[in-house]
């Protein structure tokens, strides 16, 4: 009899268990959320964080707050969110840089972005583009390559952080064009841009939602794209410019820590598309530049996909360039 209640106990157990999920899932969201964003204020993920959190919080009925954990490339944060509990209520709006090209860059990386994570939705494209301060002595692109090429290790550039997007598209112009210059790491691509407008930096290349609000305090010699952006028609595609090759586009995209259950992973989906869906955020994003992925590219299993391919991408690119963390 003993033997008999303690197998309907485990029996009982178990199938409490197995209700755990989806009635935690039907409660979801009871408390607030943290959204965490791997860089400093100010930059591209965390503007398009704050933009879509803002209305995924009034879809979801609880507050989406974004944390800031800058550090390493944006691996600091990302490290945090693939660590928490997956349960909802940490999530990351990670870039190419956390979530691709650190495979290839850290060769001790404490996480890997393909199989550590519950891909959520792909929040935006963002086209990259070089920029310098207005004192610059080169008014195109080829005069600034010229320049740099005459005078190794003279100017310099900053960037994000070390494998963030933008010290990673700079590392590929320079691949491209074969200069040696140096490069400045900040918290965030927001405070190397303020570094940039207060001309302690030479130039940076930077996503357009950086960008393009301070298009008429700098230089902005090229945009990494097939054709012109409609909020930046005076700025030359890559080709115009005269280095067809130099083609880049970024992207933001929202992650939960493995295990979180589908049920969350598909409300927090859902309430990222009816944010991209609103006519207020589709045009907030299209004014700064952002490229808004279609139905089919905002499933978690497009955005799966998505860092598969791009891991593939730029790991082989940063190994030609013989670039790691620690240069």
């Amino acid at each position: 009899m003993k033997r008999l209640l303690a197998t309907f106990a485990l029996m009982g157990a178990s199938f409490a268990a197995s209700l755990a999920g989806p009635a935690a899932a039907q409660t979801y969201p009871a408390r607030p959320i943290t959204m965490i964003v791997p860089f400093a204020a100010g930059g591209t993920t965390d503007i398009i964080a704050r933009i879509v959190a803002e209305h995924m919080s009034r879809t979801l009925g609880q507050s989406i707050v974004v944390e800031n954990v800058a550090g390493a490339g944006g691996t600091t944060g990302s490290l945090r969110a693939a660590r928490a509990t997956p349960d909802g209520y940490t999530i990351i709006m990670g870039n190419m840089g956390t979530h691709s090209a650190s495979v290839g860059l850290y060769p001790n990386l404490a996480y890997d972005p393909r199989t550590d994570f519950e891909p959520i939705m792909n929040a935006s494209g963002t086209p990259m583009m070089i920029s310098a301060h207005k004192d610059f002595p080169a008014n195109t692109l080829q005069e600034m390559i010229a320049l740099i090429r005459a005078n190794p290790g003279r100017y310099n550039y900053g960037h994000g952080g070390v494998g963030s997007t933008s010290h990673l598209t700079c590392v590929f112009f320079h691949h491209l064009v074969g200069a040696p210059v140096q490069h400045v790491p900040f918290r965030g691509s927001g405070p190397a841009l303020a570094a940039l407008l207060g001309k302690q930096l030479d130039y940076v290349c930077d996503q357009t939602v950086t960008i393009v609000p301070q298009l008429t305090n700098l230089k902005t010699y090229v945009v990494a794209t097939p054709a012109r952006l409609g909020v930046a028609q005076d700025v030359p595609t890559s080709a115009e410019a005269g280095l067809p090759a130099f083609q880049v586009v970024g992207w933001n995209a929202m992650f939960a820590p493995k295990g979180t259950p589908r049920e969350i992973v598909d409300r927090l989906n859902a309430a990222g598309r009816a944010a991209l869906a609103d006519p207020a955020v589709r045009n907030r994003l299209l004014e700064l530049g952002c490229e808004i992925p279609d139905a089919a590219g905002q499933t978690p299993e497009a955005l799966g996909a998505h860092v598969r391919a791009e891991v593939d991408k730029w790991t082989p690119v940063i190994k030609a360039a013989g670039v790691t963390a620690g240069n």
